[in-house]
């Protein structure tokens, strides 16, 4: 089966709606999972924002202006560790055999596990901004463009598991995926998510403005206040089409490397 088969199948849609619900299953039966992820990067804006808003900004409502675009950005990337610990682990459990044993689209699989992800995304940006607006947070530029701002972090989190997918796939056990799990937090970091890269010095400003989620959480700031925010480079200065096109490449790329390394299980 070719990689555009096992994406273009008629009943690629409803399998995969089928999977989605067996993983929102499993999140009922495991419901502190579930609210530990949701309470964390609550627990991550408090930090980040009422501990050092201060001394970041001057004062903690202009940094909360600031900063919550960027975790709810950050955020959507973090959502990369559980699906690849959740392929890693059914592989390991043998999960991953029994579904390559029914007659489905191994696309299907996949998909599933990302729309289920996806769903709980909508979940975690209601929680962040729901803490948001009770430390006085507001969008500044109408409801439309806040929307779009919604829109451009979960398609970010679409794309972002994508390469969850293909690194859970290709590594086939938790444990394999301690060395990949630790870089996730230097890569979420090195960005522009906390700190305004105009104060980093000019190559390192540059180096995080390259960063996917850098142009996202800049993008979303801009839809979220209507104001322009100013960079270090040319990724600040066109955030929102960078962020579209990096977007788009990795649902390209680890799509279809997921696919194939879903087929060759085994082999």
């Amino acid at each position: 089966m070719s990689t555009a088969t096992a994406f273009g199948s008629t009943s690629l849609l409803r399998e995969s709606v089928v999977i989605a619900g067996r993983t929102v299953l499993h999140w009922r039966a495991q419901p502190g999972q579930f609210a530990v992820a949701l309470l964390f990067p609550v627990m991550l804006l408090l930090m980040m924002g009422a501990l050092f808003g201060g001394a970041v900004a001057g004062s903690t409502a202009d940094y909360f202006v600031f900063v919550l675009p960027g975790v709810l950005a950050l955020n959507m990337m973090f959502g990369i560790e559980a699906t690849m610990t959740a392929l890693a682990s059914d592989a390991t459990k043998t999960v991953t055999d029994r579904f390559r044993s029914l007659p489905i689209s191994g696309g299907s699989v996949l998909l599933g596990r990302v729309l289920a992800d996806l769903m709980t995304s909508v979940v975690e940006l209601a929680a962040l901004s729901l803490a948001g607006f009770a430390l006085g947070w507001r969008w500044e530029n109408g409801l439309l463009p806040a929307l779009a701002a919604y829109g451009l972090l979960l398609t970010l989190r679409f794309s972002v598991l994508w390469l969850g997918v293909f690194l859970g796939v290709k590594a086939g056990s938790p444990e394999a995926l301690m060395g990949v799990q630790i870089l996730v937090w230097p890569v979420g970091f090195l960005s522009t998510v906390f700190i305004d890269p105009r104060t980093m010095p000019t190559w390192l400003g540059w180096l995080a403005e390259l960063n996917p989620v850098s142009a996202v959480a800049t993008s979303a700031r801009e839809l979220f206040t209507g104001q322009e925010i100013e960079g270090v480079g040319w990724a600040a200065t066109h955030s929102l089409p960078y962020a579209l096109v990096s977007q788009v490449v990795l649902v390209m790329v680890f799509a279809t490397l997921g696919v194939r390394a879903y087929r060759r299980i085994g082999q």
